[in-house]
């Protein structure tokens, strides 16, 4: 598009709602980020292409090509790359403050409605309609699991090295319970290497990404007329100092005030760390998560992980939101002296806050030099190690819940260094074996979407525990 149509088309706005250099209105973005907050369910995959048929199809604001880098760079972070996504463009379109309202707007309808939905769980999670819903979710949720093992595979492993990383990652850290954080080092290097070594197992050996700009918002970065996205040492040590304080100030607070051993102060460090280690998106920590905070912790049961996963994926936002859910009921059912629904209110607070601070960190530091490097083959290289690498991640968790999900019983042996998870055979539940393989075939064979996959699944869990089925 020529930049006299773009000139025609925002030439109506007043000028305090037009971004002066990139002649995008303000408040026109805005509305665009309200809509894509509402209406983003589908998880990454559903988001990103949601995104992609606005900003690039519909509105014309940004380039295929430049999107795509946006989203290489964001699949590299840690974090929702979704969320990460929409704040990089906001960024790009209206400086820090668009980056911000993007960001924000992304997740905040889900949370708001993530957090309801914990108040209710919690307040009549043991109603026996309210379990029956949730038995059917499971079973659907594992399905959903599954099908995410085979989407990502499909386009992630081409080729034989690719298809290795998967099971070394998938034999770590089912077998061998090696750090999730080191997996995913140890795949970006493998990456970053053998992209150069050999560019064609990685999938970079096409050529470079400054293709001809053909949106308005491109030809401006190209011609490095937006100062904003030029790096700048200083301005990345004053947006590293706020982001920072932002993200570990609360908690410089409530460690003293609470101690060590509060549930405000584990919720915080431990999503924190979260933050800094879900490359992947959050199918890759789950099992992680869950481990942690049903057998460290002692937040939630086995089951509820996947009860709150099921939450998760029927609200609008990141799939990530299920932290919320957790950081909810640790903190609910470790109160101390206030009311649980406070607590678990306060603590479903704290938990967003520390997950979804650093990903304006990465995007406010690292997205000016990102631009400067476009093009670059090493990137894209050790995001296609990261990627199968987090294709045996998923795996892990497929089979960590499926476990959980078909068996009452699932028992962890550990000898010589390696961990196995054995289920007692006679604690199978085959009403659950029937509901996943039938979410399954809805959703592989007949192609049902997620919503009415779930929707199906809860309602015969319901006639299944009702004796009506």
């Amino acid at each position: 598009m020529s930049n006299r149509t773009v000139g025609a088309r925002t030439a109506a706005p007043p000028a305090s709602t037009v971004s002066r250099k990139t002649g995008i209105p303000f408040t026109e973005a805005l509305g665009v980020w309200v809509k894509i907050g509402l209406i983003s369910f589908g998880g990454p995959a559903g988001q990103i292409a949601l995104m992609h048929r606005l900003l690039v199809d519909e509105k014309r604001w940004i380039g295929e090509s430049r999107f795509l880098h946006a989203l290489n760079y964001c699949m590299l972070l840690p974090g929702p790359e979704a969320q990460q996504l929409a704040t990089y463009i906001g960024w790009l379109m209206h400086r820090t403050w668009g980056g911000i309202v993007a960001g924000t707007l992304f997740v905040l309808p889900g949370a708001v409605v993530m957090l309801g939905l914990s108040l209710l769980y919690a307040g009549f999670g043991e109603l026996a309609l309210v379990e029956a819903l949730f038995f059917g979710v499971k079973a659907a949720v594992l399905a959903v699991v599954i099908e995410a093992v085979l989407r990502i595979g499909g386009r992630a492993l081409k080729s034989r090295l690719l298809v290795a990383i998967a099971v070394l990652a998938f034999v770590g850290i089912f077998f061998l319970a090696v750090p999730f954080p080191l997996i995913v080092l140890a795949a970006a290097l493998i990456g970053f290497v053998g992209g150069r070594l050999s560019p064609d197992a990685f999938g970079v050996s096409g050529a470079s990404a400054r293709d001809a700009p053909t949106h308005h918002l491109d030809e401006m970065l190209d011609n490095d007329a937006l100062d904003h996205t030029r790096p700048n040492a200083r301005r990345a040590v004053i947006v590293t100092a706020i982001c920072l304080f932002l993200w570990l100030g609360p908690l410089a607070l409530l460690a003293p005030l609470l101690g060590q051993a509060h549930v405000f102060v584990q919720e915080g460090l431990f999503f924190s760390k979260m933050a800094v280690v879900t490359f992947g998106g959050a199918y890759a920590v789950l099992a992680y998560v869950a481990q942690q905070a049903v057998e460290l912790f002692g937040w939630l049961a086995p089951g509820e992980m996947l009860d709150g996963l099921g939450l998760a994926e029927t609200t609008p936002g990141p799939l990530i939101l299920v932290l919320q859910f957790v950081g909810f009921m640790g903190a609910f059912r470790n109160p101390g002296t206030l009311d649980p629904f406070l607590a678990g209110t306060l603590g479903s607070v704290l938990t967003i806050w520390v997950t979804f601070v650093p990903c304006f960190l990465w995007i406010f530091l690292g997205a000016p030099y990102i631009e400067a490097l476009r093009g670059n083959c090493a990137l894209s290289a050790a995001l296609s190690g990261i990627t199968a690498a987090v294709v045996g991640v998923v795996l892990n968790l497929a089979i960590w819940f499926g476990l959980h999900v078909v068996f009452g019983q699932v028992d962890e042996i550990r000898s010589f260094g390696i961990r196995l998870f054995v289920p007692a055979l006679q604690t199978i539940d085959l009403a659950a074996l029937a509901l996943t393989i039938g979410a399954l075939l809805a959703m592989l064979r007949f192609k049902l979407g997620m919503l009415p996959t779930l929707g199906l699944a809860a309602a015969l869990g319901v006639a299944w525990s009702y004796g009506l089925a």
